[in-house]
């Protein structure tokens, strides 16, 4: 964590885990299995498993539709670095 590159690396993945896992939690909260929250985004099963295993960026009109889809709220924020 010495290394300022190391740790900029780091955050920017510690974000990414930190959105799949709600994400994930989101489906789960809504008692939903992938195969039914790609029924409800318009997608197969596999496009779900690989946007909830971090393998895609999503857009952010895919979170908004993921959100909705799991009845959960989408929040964006964006932060000045220090």
């Amino acid at each position: 964590m010495k290394d300022p590159e190391f740790r900029v690396e780091y955050a920017r993945i510690e974000e990414e885990y930190a959105l799949i896992e709600a994400m994930v939690r989101a489906r789960a909260a809504a008692n939903l299995t992938q195969a039914e929250l790609a029924l409800r985004l318009g997608t197969t099963q596999s496009a779900v498993a690989r946007l909830e295993g971090g393998r895609v960026s999503p857009s952010f009109a895919t979170l908004r539709r993921y959100a909705e889809a799991t009845g959960a709220r989408l929040s964006v924020s964006l932060e000045l670095a220090n």
